[in-house]
């Protein structure tokens, strides 16, 4: 993964609530185990007439005024199904940070494990970004995920992470990743361990 230290982008707005895993990438494209190439399908049913396959000229993605890093959505993002699939399109179409008022912990969780950040804020601060933004979409947010902080119009709120996934963001790793960078503490352990039985 990509380390994520700091991010200054435009954002896309997206003001509606309550977007479940099955409008971020609906079920019939689950049918791979690789995370490349969800992007092309997500928000596939708001991005595209159903009929036609022609792209909705009325949606944010398909409008070219509207670009970025990072995803400005209503609240309770992410709900519904526990499908991994939906984090796996948002980062593959290029979206780094998702801001919010509420996630669902299942998609929260996620999204940190396949470095997207859930950034939660107050409904209030929220409501201002996505007004903001829809008016003007050169406007950019400062997200800084060592401070914990978001930035928007000299405004500034802090955000909860967990501290290792907090780790894992700033350093680009996976679980995997992690054990790795761990190697050589570990192994001094198991040498300590291995001396104290021979000493016995």
């Amino acid at each position: 993964m990509q380390k994520l230290i700091t991010i200054k982008s435009t954002a896309i707005p997206l003001p509606v609530e309550n977007i479940d895993t099955d409008q971020i990438i609906p079920a019939r494209f689950l049918k791979s185990i690789n995370k490349k190439g969800f992007g092309e399908n997500l928000f596939r049913d708001w991005r595209y007439d159903v009929h036609t396959n022609e792209p909705n000229i009325d949606f944010v993605l398909n409008n070219p005024k509207y670009s970025g890093e990072i995803l400005v959505a209503g609240n309770n993002f992410g709900c519904g199904s526990s499908r991994e699939h939906a984090a796996w399109a948002l980062t593959d179409y290029g979206f780094k940070v998702v801001v919010s008022s509420f996630f669902a912990d299942i998609f929260k969780g996620n999204a940190l494990n396949n470095g997207l950040l859930p950034v939660k804020v107050s409904e209030s601060f929220l409501k201002e970004i996505l007004n903001d933004i829809t008016a003007n979409p050169e406007k950019e947010i400062f997200v800084d995920v060592e401070k914990q902080t978001i930035t928007f119009n000299d405004k500034t709120e802090n955000f909860e992470i967990d501290s290792y996934k907090k780790i894992c963001l700033l350093n680009g790793y996976d679980d995997i990743d992690f054990l790795i960078s761990k190697k050589q503490a570990i192994n001094e352990f198991e040498l300590k361990k291995t001396q104290k039985v021979y000493e016995n």
